[in-house]
């Protein structure tokens, strides 16, 4: 979220113009309240927030084309020749498709802690839609990345392989999914409704 963030924040989509640092710099704030909503969450302890920083991905990097390609699941394809893969227009549709992707599979590794952890629906939710407004923000400052659009394609793309009945879910787990379901839907649409 934070590579395609900085790159959305340009406006332009020039890999060129993209400074990480940059872009963090802006957003200290964002990502400070980011990290410990997810560490409230999933009860993280120090030596697994320890990890973030360890990763680099917090500290100012290069963002190449192919690592777009990569956060975007390779949905745009590969361009022939594959110099215009940092084209600004297929920059531009790897960071929409990347911001997407990755938000979900965000949405999914959050509610999934929290499961795991026993952070019940009610007390979790509320922060899971205050973390998942700041990753959306982040990924993309414009509003393309809507809370509750990231919610809608959370819920069909992993909560059907997790409720079907052949999921080797315990019932309490696909009771707990459900549970966050319907606490984030009703959040998220008093949130949003002005929208």
């Amino acid at each position: 979220m934070v590579e395609v963030g900085a790159v959305n924040s340009t406006g332009t989509w020039e890999l060129a113009d993209v400074s990480v640092g940059d872009f963090l710099a802006r957003r200290q704030g964002d990502v400070e309240r980011l990290l410990a909503g997810i560490r409230s969450v999933c009860r993280f302890s120090d030596a697994a927030m320890a990890i973030v920083d360890e990763l680099g991905r917090f500290r100012d990097h290069e963002v190449p084309a192919e690592f777009l390609l990569l956060w975007s699941a390779g949905i745009t394809g590969v361009p022939q020749p594959l110099e215009k893969l940092g084209a600004p227009a297929v920059v531009r549709r790897m960071c929409r498709m990347a911001a997407d992707l990755q938000l979900a599979y965000f949405l999914q590794a959050l509610i999934t802690a929290a499961v795991a952890v026993g952070t019940e629906a009610r007390q979790g939710a509320a922060r899971v839609v205050e973390i998942l407004g700041v990753a959306a923000d982040l990924a993309d400052a414009t509003g393309g990345s809507s809370p509750v659009d990231v919610f809608r394609m959370w819920r069909v793309a992993h909560l059907p392989g997790i409720l079907c009945p052949e999921a080797d879910v315990p019932e309490s787990g696909k009771a707990a999914f459900q549970m966050y379901d319907h606490a984030l839907e009703e959040l998220l649409a008093a949130a949003f409704a002005h929208r």
